[in-house]
């Protein structure tokens, strides 16, 4: 475990802006990760840190899972591009050890994001000039980080998500959970973002505490009647489904529009109100290239699943009818 978590340390250490280099590690095994962290540690940490490092322990994988969180909540999506190879080597690992399967199952869900903020990268980045010969060098500007739009996100997403076969655990869960989102007032075909945010497995957790199906936070879940201790009530896929329903249908109630209610639900409420506020508009396009990178990923994300699964857009979803 020891070995695992200063991999993981290293490798959090590791990323840069998109616009920085950085080593390629897609091709690395264990062994050449353990050799070039080693390497990395010994030229960026002091002896003091360095000293320290064969001590670590499960702490350092939430430190590594907190340097994913943080680019998530940064500003740029097609950073997330940069956590692509690390993430795909670290995953494996976080699988094999019962303490961090939690997390295993978090970071999964979330790996298309990776792929999409690649794709998003190429697609918007426009190629670079070849100099003249013995042209003189001018200073380069700061880099600007390209944004795209978000009907290029929809976009990708839908091409992303058009051929994805149904998780096998969704079906049992879909059939059970479709008339707790009736009863709260909520949209049947929600259901689906237990697919985005966990892949219907009731197990995950994030680095920021959202736990279940639904990916709840403590607040938020005790807002619903939830109790987090002695047993946390977000892993029982009935508790966690119907207070995801009623957040969703309270979100709706306030934004009268589901992509903004999407966006609150995964960057919260307060972020997306000030945004609206902020820009003077109504619409998520309006406020999407300021809301943070996972949300950007999220809620197109969610829109191309319902497509997928249900053949309905975000607009058409309707508030069930008293009997």
């Amino acid at each position: 475990m020891k070995k695992l978590c200063l991999a993981l340390l290293l490798l959090g250490t590791s990323f840069a802006p998109a616009q920085e280099s950085q080593i390629d590690l897609g091709d690395l095994d264990l062994d050449q990760v353990m050799d070039t962290a080693q390497a990395m540690a010994k030229e960026n940490l002091d002896e003091e840190t360095l000293n320290s490092l064969p001590e670590v322990d499960q702490e350092q994988v939430q430190k590594f899972l907190e340097e994913v969180r943080k680019k998530f909540q940064g500003e740029y999506v097609i950073d997330l591009a940069q956590l692509r190879d690390a993430a795909r080597l670290v995953l494996p690992l976080l699988e094999t050890q019962e303490a961090t399967q939690p997390y295993a199952v978090w970071l999964k869900a979330r790996m298309d994001y990776l792929d999409v903020a690649e794709e998003l990268r190429l697609r918007i980045s426009p190629p670079e000039a070849a100099p003249a010969p013995d042209a003189p060098q001018p200073v380069p500007a700061p880099a600007i980080v390209p944004v795209p739009k978000p009907e290029l996100e929809r976009e990708i997403w839908i091409h992303k998500v058009s051929e994805r076969p149904m998780p096998a655990e969704a079906k049992p869960y879909v059939t059970r959970l479709k008339p707790i989102f009736t009863k709260q007032k909520a949209p049947a075909e929600l259901v689906w973002i237990a697919e985005v945010e966990s892949s219907f497995d009731p197990r995950a957790r994030s680095p920021a505490g959202a736990a279940g199906l639904f990916q709840l936070m403590p607040a938020t879940a005790k807002q619903y009647g939830l109790k987090t201790w002695p047993l946390d009530q977000r892993y029982r896929p009935e508790e966690s489904a119907g207070a995801a329903a009623r957040h969703l249908s309270y979100l709706h109630a306030k934004f009268k529009d589901w992509r903004l209610a999407i966006a609150a639900y995964n960057a919260g409420e307060g972020t997306v109100q000030r945004l609206l506020n902020r820009t003077q508009t109504k619409t998520y396009d309006g406020i999407a290239r300021r809301l943070p990178a996972e949300t950007r990923m999220y809620v197109p994300k969610v829109e191309a699943t319902l497509m997928r699964r249900e053949g309905m857009k975000l607009s058409n979803l309707k508030l069930p009818r008293d009997p």
